[in-house]
């Protein structure tokens, strides 16, 4: 039992800075999307992985800038996930309706664990320490929200009067606000309803096509 043990530590040692780093990050992403933010603590991260909590604050600096490499990860998975939906869909107007359709693991940009840190940090916007990175994450993910408008309009599935980048942000608001109406709408029917709304506010008018159809 004692040579495994020592296998084992000879093992987490050979690893490289850059696997270390991406190793607690995996394990910080379980923890944040399991706990959030808040709730979630340094201590699970480093539990998950088998090192001591200075490990992490070696890696990182602290909680906050866990979170935000965190986030800025989430980033890049989402603006992947939505290159590679893209590439199912004949239209922008198409994979719009697909994003916006409630129910499925799609509705916040990608599987679960990013629903639940985007949801999270949609709501930490004003807290002091992880402010500025779910800022910085909301504004990429309407960038790229806007750079895939821009495409629709290309295609003319998307209206050409609209602003692209003022409509990323309202299909974002649709999106990161859904938790709020999950719990708060009376009549959770209405979440279609809530969507088509948004993609008529942007698609041509003969493209839009119902998300609880897609």
């Amino acid at each position: 039992m004692e040579r495994a043990s020592e296998v084992g530590r000879a093992r987490r040692t050979r690893l490289s800075a850059g696997q270390r780093r991406e190793t607690i990050l995996e394990a910080a992403t379980e923890v944040f999307a399991a706990s959030g933010y808040r709730a979630g603590k340094v201590s699970d991260v480093a539990a998950r992985i088998g090192v001591t909590e200075p490990v992490i604050f070696q890696n990182f600096g602290s909680k906050a800038a866990l979170f935000a490499a965190v986030l800025d990860r989430l980033a890049d998975d989402v603006r992947a996930s939505l290159d590679a939906l893209a590439g199912h869909h004949d239209s922008v107007a198409s994979l719009l309706a697909h994003v916006l359709r409630p129910g499925g693991d799609h509705a916040s940009h990608g599987p679960g664990k990013h629903r639940t840190l985007f949801t999270d940090a949609a709501g930490l916007i004003a807290d002091p320490e992880a402010g500025e990175a779910a800022a910085r994450v909301a504004r990429v993910l309407a960038g790229h929200l806007a750079d895939l408008l821009r495409r629709g309009q290309a295609d003319g599935s998307v209206r050409a009067d609209v602003n692209p980048s003022a409509a990323a942000w309202l299909v974002l608001s649709v999106l990161s606000a859904r938790p709020l109406r999950a719990g708060a709408m009376a009549d959770p029917g209405l979440e279609p309803d809530v969507a088509g709304l948004a993609l008529r506010a942007v698609l041509a008018p003969d493209r839009a096509v119902p998300p609880n159809e897609r």
